[in-house]
């Protein structure tokens, strides 16, 4: 497996994300160009469109929903539990002055780098973004969905 950084650390869903959702596209497009195009079948083509568009907005609200809220206490969880083998102590306080995307990115570090970036996070109040730049040696997250 490639090695993970800051620059692909990203993961997608090839049937999903290339062959799915571009398809809905496709369709959507063709619908509004039939609705300009074919004067007689009006109504059907915006009918359709309407149609499309609801599956295209579902396929990827229901998707990111189910996936990202399970994933995002996984993730706050994981804080928890780093936080207290590092520290010895409970992370609610710590937690609380942190926003997610903090969290989700300090995961990406290293112990010793986590003490620092964490130092940053809570007192220079850096983004999630500018953690994950930050990062000299890049703890890869193998199992994200």
């Amino acid at each position: 497996m490639e090695s993970q950084s800051y620059q692909n650390h990203r993961k997608y869903y090839p049937p999903h994300h290339f062959i799915y959702l571009p398809l809905l596209i496709l369709l959507e497009a063709f619908g509004i160009w039939k609705i300009f195009n074919d004067k007689p079948n009006k109504l059907i083509w915006i009918l359709f469109s309407v149609v499309i568009f609801l599956l295209f907005y579902l396929a990827i609200m229901i998707r990111q929903h189910y996936a990202l809220g399970l994933q995002n206490r996984l993730v706050r969880l994981e804080f928890k539990q780093r936080y207290f083998e590092i520290f010895g102590q409970r992370s609610d306080e710590v937690e609380s002055k942190l926003g997610f995307d903090q969290i989700a990115a300090l995961r990406f570090s290293y112990d010793e780098e986590f003490k620092e970036l964490l130092y940053k996070a809570l007192h220079e109040k850096i983004s999630g973004n500018e953690i994950k730049k930050s990062i000299k040696n890049w703890r890869a997250d193998h199992h994200r969905i």
